[in-house]
């Protein structure tokens, strides 16, 4: 039982950092003139009362009273803080404790466990809270695996427990251990038996539910503040508390776009920062990534302090051409999903003649975009999406859930075996796919980067910032270069061989790791293909061409400089 918990700067004097305790040291029972020990057990440094000790408290005068005080100014004795602004103070009776802050300890604890797994090659474990089917769980799950880095879920938490079941059964993110938390998050966050528990991981990811957010759910519960949904406005609370005891090295956390700007964003962000975290946010919109539906989300991605991450690197593939027609199903232009909707067309007319701002929005197969499929998708809203008959405008059809999944890019098998209502649900609170996945590709290489010790691949800034009439082209590669080797030749592009890995691209110009800090600058004319940004090859070079070759792990061999 402790008599006082203080948090102290760590000052400096002549070169030195310095903890100076004043009412700790009262409250200890110390006296000035006293004798004390100071005994280093672990991460914890004591102050032991000890008539025979070897050090004395000092006393200050205020008055006619003298108080007892302990200067500690020795580089020596406090290493164990280094690097370190603050620390915890703990007191008993004859007994001070100086220790890390609870925060940093965390940190130390969640990176060298990353380090751990990945130089062990064991896999990573995930976390994920508002699980629902699984499909931003499995979006990341895609992602990271993409990068090299091999998951697993370590558990996942969801109110209903017909989703986690369905989840289990066809989410492939999932594993034989995998814990189920079928409960309302704040209900697990607070449940000293639950919360218990849940274990540590590497990254958790969450979507918490956005209805008391959404300008929708707002106008339906005449909300000023997302935060008073009296159901999920205040589900940020419980998502902290098991962040902070999974205590994980990466968060990637989706929202709608007005949740940025909520108080629940801001809540999020400070304590994330205060917990040693870095946050990154960013809009992803489906269109950017070749989806039919453009749905935005902002998506928020906090690092441990000491991993580089930075959502410009993450670069779209941009729109595709994909048509409506290219995701649709076999459907016979007489079956009896096709229909007329006399209900839905009158009811545009009587929304249309009153004055509010509601119409159907109608799709034919060249259509390339589509509006957005919510979760209530299944209940054929005069606003939701429809498709056109091929021949006959008059007729209308749902889209099937298969075609959703399409729509957004995920995998239907993530649908498979459910109704068609509860299939749009999941896929209507779920995410646009692909970028998702960029993202976990993204994020995978920072954490394998940072467990590595070395920097992520990445794309120059000054290239990005400047064209070929203000940066010559030698001072363009020289710039690229700078910021991820230490040495950069010329290939010997006659006949050579080359292994690495590309670390940093521009238009025309890319960037190879050939190791010991070395790098070769490849121009995009002379290869056979574009090499990906962090991607392993082997580079043939023979009379001035190259073929590039992709490779499975990277090789650290530099052959021919």
């Amino acid at each position: 039982m402790i008599d006082g918990y203080y948090i102290k700067k760590i000052g400096q004097n002549r070169g030195a950092p310095r903890v100076w305790l004043d009412r700790q040291t009262e409250r200890a029972g110390f006296e000035p003139g006293q004798r004390f020990d100071v005994v280093v057990q672990g991460k914890t440094i004591v102050l032991q009362a000890n008539p025979d000790g070897s050090r004395i408290v000092s006393g200050k005068k205020e008055g006619d009273t003298t108080n007892p005080v302990i200067d500690i100014n020795s580089r020596e004795l406090l290493a164990l803080f280094d690097g370190m602004s603050s620390i915890r103070v703990a007191v008993q009776q004859g007994k001070i404790f100086l220790m890390p802050l609870a925060s940093e300890l965390k940190k130390q604890e969640r990176f060298g466990r990353l380090r751990e797994k990945l130089e062990a090659g064991d896999p990573l474990a995930v976390g994920s809270l508002s699980h629902g089917g699984g499909v931003l769980s499995h979006a990341i799950h895609s992602g990271l695996k993409a990068s090299g880095v091999e998951n697993r879920l370590a558990f996942a938490n969801e109110i209903r427990e017909e989703l986690l079941e369905h989840a289990a059964a066809h989410n492939d993110a999932w594993d034989e251990n995998t814990i189920a938390f079928a409960a309302p998050l704040q209900e697990l966050a607070f449940d000293e038996r639950g919360i218990a528990e849940i274990p540590k991981v590497e990254i958790l990811e969450m979507g918490l539910p956005c209805s008391g957010e959404s300008r929708a759910g707002k106008a339906k519960r005449g909300l000023e503040q997302g935060e008073a949904h009296p159901e999920v406005g205040h589900l940020v609370v419980g998502a902290l508390v098991i962040l902070s005891k999974t205590n994980p090295a990466a968060v990637v956390f989706e929202q709608v776009p007005t949740y940025a700007t909520s108080a629940s964003a801001n809540i999020l962000r400070n304590q994330l920062r205060d917990m040693g975290y870095v946050c990154h946010e960013r809009l992803l919109r489906g269109s950017e990534w070749g989806a039919l539906e453009d749905r935005v989300r902002w998506c928020m991605v906090a690092v441990s302090e000491g991993i580089e991450f930075d959502f410009d690197q993450l670069q779209p593939p941009g729109p595709s051409e994909k048509k409506i027609g290219d995701v649709l199903e076999a459907i016979p232009d007489d079956h009896p999903s096709w229909s007329n909707m006399a209900g839905l067309r009158a009811k545009e007319l009587r929304d249309r003649a009153a004055g509010k701002n509601f119409a159907m929005q109608i799709f034919d197969a060249d259509s390339d975009h589509v509006g957005t499929l919510t979760k209530g998708y299944s209940k054929v809203r005069s606003t939701d999406p429809k498709l056109r008959h091929p021949s006959d405008p008059s007729l209308l059809r749902q889209f099937s859930p298969k075609e959703h999944a399409r729509i957004k890019g995920v995998p239907e098998h993530l649908v498979d075996g459910v109704s068609a209502s509860v299939a749009h649900q999941i896929l209507g609170q779920g995410v646009v796919y692909p970028p998702f996945v960029g993202v976990g590709k993204h994020l995978g290489e920072s954490l394998e980067a940072a467990g590595s010790g070395r920097r992520p691949a990445r794309r120059s800034d000054v290239i990005v910032k400047h064209d070929d009439a203000e940066l010559s082209t030698e001072l363009r590669i020289a710039a690229l270069a700078a910021e991820v080797v230490a040495e950069l030749k010329k290939p010997n592009v006659e006949s050579s061989t080359y292994f690495g890995r590309i670390v940093a691209a521009d238009k025309d110009v890319f960037i190879m790791d050939v190791g010991r800090q070395s790098g070769i600058v490849l121009e995009r004319e002379t290869l056979d293909r574009t090499p990906r940004l962090g991607e392993n090859i082997r580079i043939l070079y023979r009379d001035g061409r190259a073929v590039v070759e992709s490779q499975a792990k990277p090789v650290q061999l530099a052959l021919g400089l």
